[in-house]
């Protein structure tokens, strides 16, 4: 039987590569409905570009700035936003993203809906982006 709550704390998560190499700390999960991570970038970094193939994300930033690229599944729309803390944004399943970081460096909570398929190789898969990786 699986424990109906889980409690846990940010000092407390491991810290992973994420596939477009920002730092990530994973934190709950709902089964079947959504997971909850920390994101960070360190000042100046730029993510890989990446598309996710059936996670959909909300992002909120909770620290430091940077910006946002995003271009639709069908390319016709794209878009760079600036990100600071109190910053919302969503990233469709299907939708091209990257990011990086400004001068104080950028975190971010996000919530993965359905749950991040921990061990899939196909989750993530790399894009051009507009910005070149430094991560």
């Amino acid at each position: 039987m699986t424990e109906p709550f889980e409690t846990l704390s940010l000092e407390g998560a491991p810290v992973v590569a994420a596939p477009d190499g920002s730092a990530v700390r994973p934190l709950c999960v709902v089964p079947g409905a959504g997971s909850f991570a920390h994101f960070s970038l360190a000042a100046g970094q730029v993510a890989r570009a990446v598309v996710h193939a059936t996670v959909q994300e909300i992002w909120y930033v909770v620290a430091g700035g940077g910006s946002m690229w995003r271009r639709s599944t069908s390319g016709s729309i794209s878009s760079e936003d600036a990100l600071r803390p109190g910053v919302c944004l969503t990233i469709p399943v299907g939708t091209s993203f990257q990011f990086r970081a400004g001068d104080a460096g950028l975190e971010v909570v996000a919530v993965t809906m359905p749950p991040w398929p921990v061990g899939s190789a196909t989750e993530a898969t790399p894009v051009s982006g507009p910005w070149e990786a430094s991560v």
